[in-house]
Order: C-alpha cells, then structure tokens, then sequence
C-alpha cells in the first residue's frame, strides 16, 4: 500500500467542479500552499471551500477566490486582515458565507470525523447564529445543537509522511489539518519530506487510515 504520488498536479487531480474542500491552516502556519496553486493550475471551479479564514494577500485561498473559482466560503474569519479577493468577491454578491465560531467549526470538522451525530454548545445561544437551529436549556443554561461538518476533499499540510500515509506535524503548523484529514472521504496531504520507511509510531498524529494522497511539498511534473 503507497500513498505517494510523483507530484502535486496528480495528487489534486481528482478534484472536480463543485467539489467542497477542507484547507488547513492557521494565519499562515501549516496552509497547504503548493496544493492550493496546483488546484488553481488544475481548473476546478464552483468550489465550497471550508477553512480557519478566507484567505489573505495574493496567496493561499486568496488566490482561488481573485480566479474567482470558489461559490461558497465556510469559515470563522473571513475579514481577516488583508482578505481583500474575499472581501472584493463577496460585497459583489459572487460568493455565499457560512461563519461559524473557531471553536464549533473545529468541533463540527471532528464530529464528522469521529462519526458523531451532532453536539451542543453554549456558543451563539441567544445570537443570530443559533437561528433556524435546535436548542436546548440544560440546568439554566442555553445551548445550540451543531451538526458534523463533513467534505469531499482535504488539503493539508504536514511536517512528514510516510508510504502508508501516516502524518506528522511541526508545532503549530498542526493547527486544523488533522481533524480536517479525519473529516473529508479524500485527504490529499502536501509534506516537507516523505519519509524513506515508516514514520515513529510516537510522532505519528494523523494515522494513514485517513489519508489517501502524500506527496512532496514542490514536486511538479
């Protein structure tokens, strides 16, 4: 069983139009970067992307939203500073916005990771966020159900990865990619080295079981 694929191009090419997509990352720690320029490379479009934010600069996710090849953003930041391409596609009413809180959307990625119906969480109560959604008072206190949130692919970025697909993370570069990796049916994994055998069991954080792809950060046709 190998999971390493020759290039990035291979490894995002079974992504198709209207596919939603996890992006891990936190501000610019641990954000699959070559993925991201080989899915704008590959043409895909309609995407529904799902992500700490919405991109900043001319990098990252900011660059699938300026090739205007995203239709909806699922997120906790999305006017983080320097999100202009988010910023100038949504005021023109060419992409929908899902915000959820940091904390719930990192929950909402895991439950569907670990196969969990839904949760119930005091964030939003009593807000506009809670509208259209079931809540609950347990022991004098409100809480909103929240739903497992799931999606076709994951792009996420590792420190290394071996032939069977188990991760390893830097530090805060770990962020949302494992939970992300856990919660798409295809988890594609962009790593600094690929490991010439098996990875140590101890540093192992993402087992293979979760992901389909590992290739080399920057390896091109």
């Amino acid at each position: 069983m190998d999971k390493r694929v020759g290039d990035l191009a291979t490894a995002v090419a079974p992504i198709t139009d209207g596919a939603s997509i996890m992006i891990g990352g936190f501000g610019s720690s641990g954000i699959p970067f070559g993925l991201i320029d080989a899915l704008l490379e590959q043409g895909a479009s309609g995407l529904t992307v799902i992500s700490n934010n919405a991109g900043a600069g001319e990098t990252g996710i900011a660059k699938l939203l300026k090739a205007g090849r995203v239709a909806r953003v699922v997120c906790s930041y999305p006017r983080s500073p320097g999100s202009i391409w988010f910023e100038k596609r949504y005021e023109a009413g060419e992409i929908d916005l899902e915000v959820v809180p940091q904390g719930t959307l990192a929950e909402r990625i895991r439950a569907a990771g670990a196969g969990i119906g839904g949760f119930l969480t005091p964030t939003g109560y009593g807000t506009r966020l809670a509208e259209g959604k079931e809540t609950r008072e347990i022991e004098g206190r409100g809480y909103v159900m929240e739903m497992p949130l799931a999606a076709d692919f994951a792009l996420v970025r590792a420190e290394a990865g071996d032939r069977w697909g188990n991760l390893s993370f830097h530090a805060t570069a770990r962020n949302f990619n494992p939970v992300m990796a856990m919660a798409a049916d295809h988890a594609i994994a962009e790593v600094r080295q690929v490991a010439t055998g098996a990875l140590d069991p101890e540093s192992v954080v993402t087992p293979g079981i979760f992901v389909d792809c590992v290739v080399e950060y920057g390896a091109r046709p």
